[in-house]
């Protein structure tokens, strides 16, 4: 187990991830925090980096993502998830190792896995087929990651883990509604629209399609039972082992926010993988599993959006 006064490294502040380790680790009364974002510490400058692991010498490091989106921000922003992925990633693995870190944990993406991959998804699976076209860009950036932590363990005998999320959702997520994922963005869309008193919600793509969701805290969670554990594996899924077909999600967004208008599906709006289910069989071996359900924790989500959120005008 990790102890309340180890020195850690949190890095991705401008991520979902990050914040919610970050909220994580000091409501549980972490001591040696030290968090890291790309406007306080250039992480495309791997001189600042190393910088940073000499004068905070972290015992473990959580690499999350520096800039994630949706369908919407892949389709636009491809270069700029690619690049600053990329190259943060790796000046922060290597320093890493230049700087003895005991564990640390890289977050990849379900994109990771190929588009037609069997379902659910198991970690063998990664680069055994095509990606989607539309996360593609992001896609390799993240399995760079896990290649090169693979790549430091064989040749260093380091002690890098990758993780495979389910898509996060939670409190501090980033409500936008044409660049973040489809569940803030359901939620934004389903208020705004009750708030307007709008007749009708239109939803990209036909609703056919399953996600998988995870909650903020059974993640940050998971990933303190995995830093501190004997784990045996080097890439391992944090799922719920449950997906939900985005029609069905829509509508319990829809009755959880109170909106009584319709449902339109835009169809002409890609769908993105028909399926997206983890194995979640290594994770729960090692003893952890998820603990909110969806509808507890979309609930908790859209509470916080009302009280946290600018943009979230009150409902009447």
């Amino acid at each position: 187990m990790i102890k309340r006064d180890s020195r850690i490294l949190i890095a991705g502040l401008e991520g979902l991830i990050g914040r919610v380790l970050a909220d994580y680790f000091k409501r549980e009364g972490f001591k040696g925090l030290m968090l890291v974002e790309s406007s306080g510490v250039d992480m495309s400058d791997q001189k600042a980096v190393l910088n940073l692991f000499k004068d905070s010498r972290p015992e473990y490091c959580f690499l999350a993502h520096v800039k994630e989106g949706g369908i919407g921000a892949n389709t636009k922003y491809p270069a700029e998830l690619m690049y600053q992925n990329l190259i943060a990633q790796t000046n922060m693995i290597h320093c890493a190792y230049m700087s003895s870190v005991k564990r640390l944990i890289y977050f990849a993406s379900s994109c990771v896995y190929p588009k037609d991959c069997p379902q659910p998804m198991v970690e063998e699976q990664v680069l055994t087929g095509q990606l989607e076209q539309s996360s593609q860009s992001y896609a390799l950036a993240k399995i760079a990651g896990i290649k090169m932590c693979e790549a430091y363990n064989k040749q260093y005998g380091t002690d890098f883990l990758a993780v495979i999320p389910a898509t996060v959702y939670g409190p501090n997520d980033r409500y936008d509604e044409e660049d973040s994922h489809v569940l803030p963005s359901l939620i934004i869309k389903f208020h705004q629209a009750k708030t307007d008193k709008k007749p009708e919600v239109a939803i990209w793509g036909t609703g056919a399609p399953r996600r998988e969701f995870i909650y903020a805290d059974d993640l940050a969670n998971a990933c303190v039972s995995l830093a501190g554990g004997d784990i045996g594996f080097k890439v391992i899924n944090i799922g719920t082992g449950t997906d939900i077909a985005i029609r069905d999600l829509a509508e319990l967004i829809k009755k959880i926010v109170g909106y009584e208008g319709k449902i339109v599906f835009d169809s002409s709006r890609p769908d993105g993988p028909l399926r997206k289910l983890l194995n979640n069989d290594k994770i729960r071996k090692s003893g952890w599993e998820a603990s909110v359900p969806l509808e507890e924790g979309i609930r908790k989500a859209y509470d916080w959006y009302r009280q946290n959120t600018k943009m979230a005008a009150p409902t009447k």
